[in-house]
């Protein structure tokens, strides 16, 4: 505490901050990896076919360590749900991911995967955290010839280790002229953002339809450590939801000309990486606030929130280590958000969200709840079913009694959120998202 103490205005402007982040308790599922080491973290995979969102039961999973394909830590087998159980595994100590420092506060792991009927993929460099649990998402494509590799996944150092180039400085409120170059009349949440895998110049760059939670989620895993204190990793997810959806509303992008929502450049966006895993904590406060965006008073565009690492890059906006020095310290994300960006900026939200059958009812859903929205959510779940058969079938009878609750917690289970048993914001949208999935031959292509 006294060392904290003594460097804290340094800590503030992003120099070695110290989380004081409790660990992950583990689950009666987790599988002990025989491998010495005191440190760990859990890795969760989940195998679904990338032609419609059905799960991969029986799938095959080979881990080693990254650069030692001969030291294997074991086999796992995915279950009904397409899924592992959480595995344990070594793990840097939790402090190197707490402050700045030149070791790599993460461990790497090479995955196999191989299914009857699917083509094989690699992935390389999964990221696991001591006292994290780390979910790496698998999508197989069907083949007449399975064994061969198809699919390999590198995943390139995260950007609080590795060597990327800092943000070129834009104004962080875009001019609204009469030229037509904003063409959105309010916010609105993209079912889908377009990907530019590279600098915009780049036409040999590929473009990738994401899902904009899973590309969100994927950035603020890139982007910072999900062992943070969760006040900071908040106010860093409200940043880089702001920042994404600036780009969306003023169509920044195709304004110039491209054909694209936003880049993976560190120099011109943020990181966005194809294939990597995210982080459970992360998958959770996502779901929670993907709504939201950062405003000024007067100011209809959300605010371009522009960041950086804090120690090797400075800037005027928010500094990532510092943000999470701040948390520790005791501020709440919106303290963190003003202390960087002036005590004007306040966190807005939108309702017009894309993509969904229909909108969150404004209120938990639980035993006793009857009406339109119980019904509708319990068609959805039993279309669910018919691909995730752990989630039991209910009568959709528009009643949300006992059978609906446990439908919704085994709902909850396979997809990461709080088992309560009700439907609140998160799973409501969750539902939605997954049915939408599931309803669909395929999703959009590169």
């Amino acid at each position: 505490m006294e060392r904290k103490k003594e460097i804290m205005q340094a800590q503030v402007t992003g120099e070695e901050p110290v989380s004081n982040e409790q660990p992950v308790t583990e689950s009666d599922s987790t599988i002990n990896v025989p491998i010495d080491g005191t440190n760990r973290g859990l890795l969760a995979i989940s195998v679904i076919s990338g032609i419609g969102l059905i799960p991969i039961k029986n799938a095959r999973i080979r881990i080693t360590i990254t650069g030692q394909p001969e030291l294997s830590l074991g086999e796992f087998v995915t279950n009904e749900s397409g899924q592992t159980e959480n595995i344990e595994l070594p793990a840097p100590p939790v402090e190197l991911s707490l402050e700045p420092g030149d070791i790599r506060p993460y461990a790497e792991y090479d995955l196999a995967v191989s299914a009857e009927g699917y083509e094989d993929v690699n992935v390389s460099g999964t990221e696991v955290l001591s006292n994290a649990i780390a979910l790496q998402n698998i999508r197989m494509n069907p083949v007449a010839d399975p064994g061969e590799v198809k699919d390999l996944v590198v995943i390139p150092d995260h950007t609080l280790y590795g060597d990327y180039p800092p943000k070129i400085p834009e104004d962080e409120i875009k001019p609204m002229d009469e030229s037509g170059e904003i063409v959105l009349s309010r916010v609105v949440i993209p079912e889908y953002v377009v990907v530019h895998d590279g600098v915009p110049s780049d036409p040999t760059a590929p473009n990738y339809y994401v899902r904009y939670k899973d590309y969100i989620k994927n950035v603020v895993s890139s982007e910072i450590y999900a062992t943070w204190n969760e006040a900071a990793i908040y106010a860093n997810t409200l940043c880089i939801l702001s920042f994404t959806l600036n780009r969306v509303y003023t169509e920044w992008y195709r304004n110039q000309g491209y054909d694209f929502t936003i880049t993976s450049s560190t120099a011109y966006d943020q990181k966005w990486i194809y294939g990597r895993n995210i982080y459970e904590n992360v998958d959770r406060i996502v779901d929670s606030i993907f709504n939201n965006f950062l405003s000024r008073p007067g100011v209809r565009q959300p605010i371009f929130t522009s960041y950086c690492d804090g120690r090797r890059v400075t800037c005027e906006g928010l500094s990532q280590w510092g943000s999470n020095y701040l948390a520790d310290e005791g501020y709440s994300a919106i303290e963190i958000i003003r202390y960087y960006f002036g005590n004007d900026m306040y966190i807005n939200s939108t309702e017009a969200i894309s993509g969904v059958p229909a909108s969150w009812p404004g209120y938990v859903l639980g035993i006793g709840a009857s009406g339109s929205k119980v019904l509708q959510m319990q068609e959805q779940l039993n279309r669910i079913a018919q691909n995730y058969p752990a989630i039991p079938k209910i009568t959709p009878d528009g009643i949300y009694g006992s059978g609906t609750a446990e439908a919704v917690r085994r709902f909850q289970q396979i997809f990461k959120l709080p088992q309560t048993g009700e439907v609140d914001y998160s799973t409501w949208y969750e539902i939605s998202d997954i049915f939408v999935g599931v309803t669909r031959i395929a999703e959009p292509g590169t």
